[in-house]
């Protein structure tokens, strides 16, 4: 299986390019049966993706562009996801184990109750998504991901890695953030940082957390 190292965890990877793995083309992901296996699903361009109760097993998505998309209970295994526009996807409930969602748009998103295990993030924007109750059992990673205004409520961060990605107005909600990597990015405009208690930092990022206190607190700052 295909790994990447970040930081203190190493992620585990789709292996879609095996030999002897045929990935048939499908043109939709909605099956009868409630699982689509060993598939590859390409530049469709919907106006509503709606999937509930179903397995995403062994498989590609790539240019898939969705104006509306409504998921719950959808479990992804061995899933890359590329180039696609989610727009302001719904998904509830569900586990994604092994996947990898690259250079895709999940602006306005909201996740709720997502279980993350071996998940890979990277180039993605999720500008004023929200990720309540999300919780992270395995190796997770989001990699030059833009967060804007994003919001985490209620999750379970532990020992997820945020590496080379925007976090402007990013709030940290409650939560358990023990061993959260948040090296290799600018603290100064998250908010909520009173919540990230034991996370990991470099000792340049003291004075961007400090920042961010003064300015979530209103402080004024003078001589007068």
């Amino acid at each position: 299986m295909p790994t990447r190292a970040f930081g203190h965890v190493t992620v585990t990877l789709p292996d879609l390019d095996e030999p002897g793995l045929y990935l048939s083309t499908v043109d939709t992901l909605d099956n009868p049966r409630g699982t689509v296996q060993d598939f590859a699903y390409r530049d469709a361009d919907l106006r509503s993706l709606d999937l509930a109760d179903a397995q995403l097993i062994t498989g590609r998505i790539t240019g898939l562009h969705s104006k509306r998309v409504e998921l719950e209970s959808v479990t992804l295994h061995g899933v890359e996801i590329t180039g696609s526009d989610l727009g302001s996807a719904r998904w509830i409930g569900g586990k994604l184990t092994r996947v990898h969602v690259r250079d895709s748009k999940l602006m306005g998103a909201a996740f709720d109750g997502l279980v993350l295990d071996d998940v890979l993030f990277e180039g993605c924007k999720f500008d004023f998504a929200t990720f309540e109750k999300v919780r992270v059992t395995g190796p997770v990673a989001f990699i030059g991901c833009v967060l804007t205004e994003a919001t985490f409520t209620d999750c379970d961060l532990s020992d997820a890695v945020f590496t080379d990605c925007t976090l402007r107005l990013t709030e940290f909600g409650a939560g358990r953030y023990r061993d959260t990597d948040f090296r290799e990015n600018d603290l100064s405009g998250i908010r909520g940082v009173a919540n990230l208690a034991k996370v990991r930092i470099d000792p340049g990022q003291q004075a961007d957390l400090a920042e961010a206190l003064v300015n979530e607190l209103d402080i004024t700052l003078g001589d007068d």
